[in-house]
């Protein structure tokens, strides 16, 4: 597992709220000289923090290797006040409105099962949540990717 210290935290949120974002100002943003920040996107990089292309964080390197999935039903008329109170707690990655058996999907990361079941609690606690369903990633074949979708469009449809 890799630690990251303050520097690493500041450079790691500036790229997600900025993915295009400079060395330079990365180092602004961090407070550091631009070298030190490009030493330190490389050590990122070559520990695999950074996937590859620098721009996409592996949490489980960070120790956040439990990746589940959970279907929520829920009242209604509180759907809203879910969705902001999902919104609310760090180890929720996506919330999606759903159709079919359940309302709201979720995916969530923990560093382990005891910290994934506080966090199912802590959902469970959410007034309009009546029912959770909840299943484990036991490994990722394939990443979240957009290149060869991109690729086929640039081929075929326009």
């Amino acid at each position: 597992m890799v630690r990251l210290d303050d520097v690493d935290l500041k450079i790691l949120l500036a790229l997600i709220r900025d993915p295009r974002i400079q060395v330079s100002e990365l180092a602004d943003e961090a407070g550091v000289a631009r070298n030190t920040a490009q030493s330190r996107l490389r050590r990122l990089q070559r520990s695999e923090v950074l996937r590859e292309g620098g721009r996409d964080i592996d949490l489980g390197v960070l120790g956040y290797d439990v990746l589940a999935f959970v279907t929520l039903e829920v009242n209604h008329r509180e759907l809203d006040a879910v969705i902001t109170a999902l919104r609310q707690i760090p180890n929720v990655l996506e919330i999606h409105e759903t159709s079919g058996r359940g309302d709201v999907w979720v995916r969530l990361i923990a560093t382990d099962t005891h910290q994934l079941q506080s966090v199912l609690r802590q959902i469970l606690r959410i007034k309009g949540v009546t029912r959770s369903e909840t299943t484990f990633a036991l490994h990722s074949h394939l990443a979240y990717r957009t290149a060869p979708l991109l690729e086929h469009y640039a081929e075929h449809d326009h």
